[in-house]
């Protein structure tokens, strides 16, 4: 088990990154979109075409949620909306001209932000970050997995699925 202070010093350094890499504004990657939207587009971008339901499964949203953000984008001509061949209820989600300058822009955006913040590192550093986001990161997702869970706002107390609260 994992010490206090470990603890606490990961949860730290995560919030302090949400917030350096802008997650707490309305909008992100000097863009004009929510996290949620840039996420759909670079994800689109980097995947190919998806339906809804396999963009809200990797991006953890639910499904009127996956809705709404897929309405707005292609709305604004980010995405385009195209009859799945192989089941006639769902259609594939593929970024249009206008999704590909913005991707464009958000990796630009992206990579500028990174090599901005190794400059201040050595070539070791540098690997090291790299190897433990990778890990911390297939961590989260594998301890999400295994717990089954998430958490939920219940009368202004977060709870974790399974009725025994907690801070986040």
């Amino acid at each position: 088990m994992a010490e206090l202070a470990l603890i606490d010093d990961i949860r730290a350094a995560s919030r302090l990154m949400v917030r350096e890499l802008g997650f707490m504004d309305a909008t992100v990657a000097a863009s004009d979109y929510p996290p949620s939207a840039v996420h759909t587009i670079l994800e689109i971008g980097i995947r190919g075409p998806i339906n809804s339901g396999e963009l809200g499964d990797f991006l953890r949203l639910e499904k009127s949620s996956v809705s709404r953000l897929v309405r707005k984008l292609v709305d604004c001509g980010e995405l385009r909306e195209t009859p799945d061949e192989t089941d006639a209820r769902s259609k594939r989600l593929s970024l249009t001209a206008k999704g590909r300058r913005t991707l464009d822009a958000l990796h630009a955006f992206g990579r500028q932000q990174v090599r901005g913040a190794l400059a201040a590192l050595t070539e070791a550093e540098q690997r090291k970050v790299r190897e433990g986001m990778m890990l911390y990161a297939r961590a989260l997702r594998a301890s999400r997995v295994e717990e089954g869970g998430g958490v939920s706002c219940t009368h202004g107390v977060i709870a974790r699925e399974g009725g025994r609260s907690s801070t986040p």
